[in-house]
């Protein structure tokens, strides 16, 4: 055979080669194009027959689903109940919950008399298996709100409900002064070459140590103890900070520390509670003074300017110091109180002028 002719052999068994083509098929390609034909229908209906006749090779019926009905019911129940329980956490306390769910859980705990009859017992015995898991799901429910809501208290309400120790027989009459640490008696400042630094406003060593003969003088501060202890050692080294409070004795609420002055086992009456934000940081604003945050300026004079009023208001000793802030509320206490002196004491003055005119 010449090269030409193996050459156009070769397309032809290669194509052979990779054909899987049915006997039938390969009868049909050696014949005429009408026996090809009724072949391949001939093909076509042995297929068709033993499709049909071959059960496995049918398409399976339907999977029947004898368990949706329960599942969209065990849905639709524990959704019901995921419902229920964000609800009745929104809207009542654990206190109500208690009472509310208190004479069902005592009813479905109450034992079988023994004089009942026999069906009576099988009743109350049905319904206390009814009730179990019901029961269990109130029970589990409050245990779990009880010991969520104490550790969201650990954190949001003070440490104590006396922040600070009994005060002394002999220092009843003392008043109370509560201040601020941040832009009230010191900043805290952070450069990148030197970090964090802090500083003290101008005045605050003359203010600590002229009122600490007058007062009990406490430090409550927002921060960390880990920053108050050191800030206030170097800050009054002479120890008239009496008291120091830091984050743990505030009240967290609404995404700010809070100073709770009920908790300071002191009078309301007797205590006063100075601040650069006083009204934004303290849960009894009548018990407030609010002076010019400081942020580096050298002129302050903030703390200067109270003493005198301080130093006054110790003295008078007041039987309510709310009354007396409430009279000078809208004004810079300060400047109103050295006002207030200078008319005092022109009416003195003037007193005294006319008793000599009525002397003589």
């Amino acid at each position: 055979m010449s090269r030409v002719a193996s050459s156009r052999l070769l397309p032809r068994i290669s194509a052979l080669s990779f054909c899987t083509a049915s006997p039938a098929a390969a009868a049909a390609s050696s014949s005429s194009p009408t026996a090809a034909a009724a072949a391949a229908t001939a093909a076509a209906a042995s297929e068709a027959s033993s499709t049909s006749g071959d059960p496995s090779s049918q398409p399976p019926p339907a999977a029947r689903k004898p368990w949706g009905v329960l599942k969209v019911a065990a849905f639709a129940a524990v959704s019901a109940a995921v419902g229920a329980t964000g609800y009745a956490s929104y809207a009542y306390s654990l206190e109500e919950l208690d009472q509310m769910t208190r004479e069902f859980r005592k009813k479905s705990k109450q034992p079988i008399p023994e004089g009942t009859s026999g069906f009576e017992k099988f009743q109350a015995m049905a319904y206390s298996a009814a009730m179990k898991a019901p029961l269990a799901a109130i029970e589990g429910y409050l245990d779990v709100r009880s010991q969520i809501e104490d550790q969201i208290r650990g954190f949001s309400e003070p440490v104590s409900d006396k922040l600070l120790p009994d005060r002394a027989p002999h220092e009843q009459h003392v008043l109370t002064l509560v201040l601020d640490l941040n832009e009230t008696l010191v900043y805290s400042d952070w450069k990148r070459e030197r970090g964090w630094r802090t500083f003290k406003r101008p005045g605050v060593d003359a203010f600590l140590e002229h009122l600490g003969r007058f007062y009990e003088i406490v430090v409550y501060s927002d921060q960390l103890s880990m920053y108050v202890d050191p800030v206030v050692d170097r800050l009054d080294p002479k120890g008239n900070i009496r008291h120091r409070l830091s984050r743990v004795a505030t009240k967290y609420e609404h995404g700010k520390h809070y100073r709770d002055l009920s908790k300071l086992n002191r009078n309301p009456a007797q205590v006063i509670y100075i601040s650069a934000h006083a009204l934004e940081s303290s849960l009894q604003p009548e018990n407030s003074v609010q002076i010019k945050p400081w942020k580096l300026e050298n002129d302050d004079t903030q703390l200067l300017d109270l003493i005198p009023f301080l130093e006054y208001v110790a003295v008078a000793r007041p039987s309510d110091i709310r009354a007396v802030l409430a009279s000078y509320q809208g004004s810079d206490i300060a400047a109103e109180f050295i006002e207030r002196s200078k008319e005092h004491q022109r009416r003195m003055q003037e007193q005294k002028q006319s008793g000599r005119i009525w002397r003589r």
